[in-house]
């Protein structure tokens, strides 16, 4: 569905934004925020038009906790290939967590 898709695409934008100047501590705060609201203006092309598309399919709820779920998937993965960093078990059971409030979110929707 077109709507997941740009969204997962603008939170890959958004998590570099936010978090991939974390591997590059030496560089200074100004260029980093600098080069982080770069990167975000590519996120918010494709986050306005996900929302624009897929609000009225679903609720306006709908696409926050849709954009949730993706932005925590999409962490998941770069967090661990590019942050080097495991997730625990404890990390584990946390998503599995806000994955079920997904499906309470849709509940009778599907």
């Amino acid at each position: 569905m077109l709507t997941v898709l740009l969204l997962i695409v603008s939170n890959v934008f958004m998590t570099f934004a936010w978090y991939g100047h974390l591997k590059h501590r030496s560089a200074p705060l100004l260029e980093v925020i600098v080069v982080s609201w770069l990167i975000a203006f590519g996120e918010y092309c494709f986050q306005v038009p996900a929302n624009r598309i897929g609000y009225g399919h679903f609720t306006g709820y709908q696409l926050k906790i849709i954009q949730e779920s993706v932005t925590l998937t999409v962490f998941v993965v770069f967090a661990y290939f590019y942050l080097d960093e495991p997730i625990r078990w404890n990390h584990a059971a946390s998503f599995l967590c806000i994955f079920a409030a997904v499906m309470f979110a849709f509940w009778g929707k599907v």
